[in-house]
């Protein structure tokens, strides 16, 4: 397969595989360690909490469409006031059912996710994904994902409300929200880059194109940042995560390609930042202790989520 250079000069640089090992299946979450969490605890200091997770229904859903099968949340009652016992009178129930895509809102990217070349993360075969689900690298695997989290808000860094549509997010603009941020960027941190897109979803305007496409997001070249400065996994307010449409018209998605496959990062997307963003705008603190750990779904290929930070 005839790989583009700018895609393979990065590739190179930034591939993780064999760093922890032949056998490993959680990629970069291995820097998140015993201090990474101390470090994370340490940043509490209101307790203002913040949930970055979208809402859950058919309604509110943001799919439109462009991703075959990726459906918005659709629940459904399967029992209402049913009685448990002979006396109607006495204990009775009402339960519902979830049917959604496991990607379809505020999510994480399990390392099985995509593939090329015939290979996903650590060099294991794409073959290891079958009807079954990931036979290597499940979002199972990642029993917990509980770090400090820092937010990098790129619109802010660069005095503007919301970055322009299809805007490609340069390592110079997340070394100015770190600037901003006041923080140096630590093994087993978690990254949260906003763009400010969520606000195309903000009612009554609410317009899913728009928030779809085109799309602020990163580039090829800021994964050689992140790779430097050993972040454990990235999450952003968008729903394509890198810049769309890309950067290369030969080259398709190759942010998820570097992060998911070469470096075992894994990757999160539509996360809502907009509010956390405007309290660390104000107290001027853009870390916090992030838990942002996904559904125990065995051989899943990623998790919806609602991730809480604590401050």
């Amino acid at each position: 397969m005839a790989v583009p250079a700018p895609f393979a000069e990065v590739a190179d640089r930034v591939r993780n595989w064999g760093r922890w090992g032949p056998d490993d299946e959680i990629g970069t979450l291995n820097l998140i360690d015993d201090d990474a969490r101390k470090r994370a605890a340490a940043t509490v200091r209101s307790g203002k909490s913040f949930a970055l997770g979208l809402p859950l229904s058919e309604a509110e859903g943001i799919q439109a469409g462009f991703i075959k099968g990726r459906v918005n949340p659709i629940r459904s009652m399967i029992l209402v006031n049913e009685p448990l016992s002979a006396d109607p009178e006495w204990v009775c129930s009402s339960e519902d059912v979830l049917t959604l895509a496991l990607q379809c809102a505020t999510h994480w990217d399990g390392l099985a996710h995509v593939s090329y070349g015939g290979k996903i993360y650590n060099g294991f075969p794409a073959s290891s994904v079958t009807e079954a689900g990931a036979g290597r690298c499940g979002i199972h695997l990642l029993r917990t994902v509980v770090s400090r989290g820092v937010l990098l808000d790129v619109p802010r860094a660069l005095g503007l409300p919301v970055l322009e549509p299809g805007y490609p997010i340069t390592p110079d603009d997340l070394t100015a929200a770190t600037d901003l941020a006041g923080v140096e960027i630590e093994a087993g941190d978690i990254v949260l880059v906003r763009t400010g897109q969520m606000a195309h979803l903000a009612p009554p305007a609410r317009d899913l194109i728009a928030y779809t496409w085109p799309s602020p997001g990163l580039t090829i070249e800021t994964a050689e940042w992140f790779w430097a400065h050993d972040v454990a996994a990235v999450a952003t307010d968008t729903l394509v995560f890198e810049v769309f449409p890309c950067q290369h018209d030969d080259l398709y998605l190759p942010v998820h390609l570097l992060h998911l496959v070469e470096m075992g990062m894994t990757q999160g997307q539509n996360w809502v930042l907009d509010a956390l963003a405007a309290d660390c705008a104000g107290d001027g603190q853009y870390t916090f202790l992030l838990d942002a750990t996904p559904l125990p779904l065995t051989n899943g290929l990623g998790s919806p989520l609602n991730p809480v930070a604590l401050k």
